[in-house]
């Protein structure tokens, strides 16, 4: 890898449809839901090498686990040598879906509110908590090569109920816990004013001894210094990752979750070139202006999230 080059994470939204309507997730945003076809996945898949990306995840704003062909995406990866996770909301996990994708993901990330079924309803609405607390349990005891985590929402009610939903999952033997430290606003769309502060999410997750979700996001040390030395916008979350919605387009940034600015298509453009052109750009008002994750790492900030990313990579040497 040259020093004019750096990795980054790609998020692969295979559909932006969802059978849910979580809280925390302003759907209404999104003007034209779309179900990405094979072709364009597979275009995807060949834009994608280890020298651009460290990690691929299989989710955006839709329910992966909905498209239509959801076994036919999983088979096209086959072959193609790059880490890949996903993440979904549990509903519609069953045995043979869990071991077709057992050893080809990484992960298996699973977004979860509380045991509590009045707070699941308000948040994770339209989901049968039940189905999905079995086949999470289904998915613990059938996954032998790709890790089961449970990533935690950040929602006031579900932190008034953390307690009895982690005693919950450690009673089942599932400890892999992740929690994020910012409640996403969604570059404005979300009004987070009573939301938690970053500073308690972040002694919640201290406290608990959960994984900070912010640590799947760094592939590196030098990475992260070359991508703040060649973005002219100095934003690490937005430079960290790309998303690639379900129309095959590379986006500004993964918090637009309006899709409103476009970078160029997979049928024309190579995921590099797509990088090369994003990072001349400077902040766009409508995206920028109001978003919470701007401004998200200063100096201190940095040096905490580096300490942690340090700290998991010697958990897990």
């Amino acid at each position: 890898m040259s020093q004019n080059s750096y990795r980054i994470a790609v998020n692969v939204e295979w559909t932006s449809k969802c059978n849910a309507r979580c809280a925390m997730c302003p759907r209404s945003m999104i003007t034209d839901p779309k179900v990405m076809d094979l072709a364009t996945f597979q275009q995807v898949l060949s834009r994608l090498s280890a020298d651009d990306v460290f990690r691929v995840i299989v989710a955006g704003y839709g329910e992966p686990t909905t498209h239509p062909r959801f076994d036919d995406f999983v088979e096209a990866m086959r072959g193609h040598g790059l880490r890949y996770d996903i993440a979904t909301n549990g509903s519609l996990l069953d045995q043979n879906r869990l071991q077709r994708m057992d050893g080809l993901f990484t992960t298996l990330m699973i977004s979860f509110s509380s045991t509590t079924p009045d707070v699941y309803r308000a948040v994770h609405a339209n989901l049968d908590q039940n189905q999905v607390m079995e086949n999470i349990l289904l998915a613990h005891r059938t996954l032998k090569a790709t890790k089961l985590i449970i990533n935690l929402s950040p929602t006031a009610e579900c932190l008034a109920t953390l307690d009895a939903t982690i005693r919950w999952f450690h009673g089942h033997g599932i400890r892999d816990l992740h929690m994020s430290p910012t409640y996403y606003d969604r570059a404005g769309a979300i009004n987070t004013g009573d939301a938690p502060s970053e500073r308690d999410l972040r002694a919640k997750i201290r406290s608990h001894r959960l994984t900070s979700q912010e640590i799947g996001f760094i592939p590196g040390v030098g990475d992260i210094a070359r991508q703040w030395w060649l973005n002219r916008f100095k934003c690490i979350p937005r430079n960290t990752n790309m998303l690639i919605n379900a129309h095959g387009n590379y986006t500004y940034c993964f918090n637009d979750i309006r899709h409103s600015h476009v970078i160029g298509h997979v049928s024309a453009m190579t995921l590099r070139h797509a990088l090369m052109a994003r990072q001349s750009e400077g902040p766009d008002p409508a995206i920028c202006g109001n978003c919470n994750l701007r401004r998200r790492y200063r100096p201190r900030e940095l040096t905490r999230v580096a300490l942690g990313y340090v700290k998991a990579r010697l958990s897990a040497a």
